[in-house]
């Protein structure tokens, strides 16, 4: 079957649009291993007396997690530097870039359907709303979980979105 002209992309290109696909990939990859390992490193730098390094870090994840003690995983006795329900979103994202590749053309943009998108909140809603309520006492382990279910399917949409606009950058 032939393919007209204008639907025609030369080797060339496809592999330099795969090539960039890669690079965006991997500097993405590289911003949420950092920020996972600096939510990692707060408590490891308290236990050790690095105060000039854990407080800044704690102080910046202020800004985006309640950081209560009593919901938030230990390491060395001291809190991460997020809660668990947190610390499962970002881990989650961690995984589902790490996994990604291995599932997915890297440099396809066509994202799934967001149905999935909106599947994927259902658990953290029910975890947090049961708990709001009193109906169940929601545990460092079911935010954990129910975050990183989230995280990961956030991943399947950011990657193909960050390839996208870079692309359409480039041009």
């Amino acid at each position: 079957m032939k393919l007209s002209a204008e639907n025609y992309t030369s080797q060339r290109a496809l592999l330099q649009m795969r090539k960039q696909a890669w690079t965006v990939w991997s500097v993405s990859f590289l911003v949420i291993f950092l920020w996972v390992f600096l939510i990692l490193l707060a408590p490891l730098a308290e236990t050790y007396n690095f105060a000039s390094i854990s407080h800044p870090v704690y102080t910046f994840f202020s800004y985006v997690c309640h950081q209560m003690p009593e919901r938030s995983f230990h390491l060395a006795e001291h809190p991460f530097a997020v809660c668990s329900r947190c610390f499962g979103v970002y881990f989650g994202l961690f995984a589902g870039f790490v996994v990604y590749p291995l599932l997915v053309k890297i440099e396809k943009t066509e994202p799934l359907p967001r149905f999935w998108l909106f599947l994927a909140m259902i658990p953290i809603g029910i975890d947090w709303t049961l708990g709001v309520f009193g109906i169940w006492e929601n545990t460092h382990w079911s935010r954990f979980i129910t975050g990183a279910i989230l995280g990961a399917a956030c991943a399947v949409f950011i990657i193909p979105a960050l390839v996208e606009i870079f692309r359409h950058l480039r041009k």
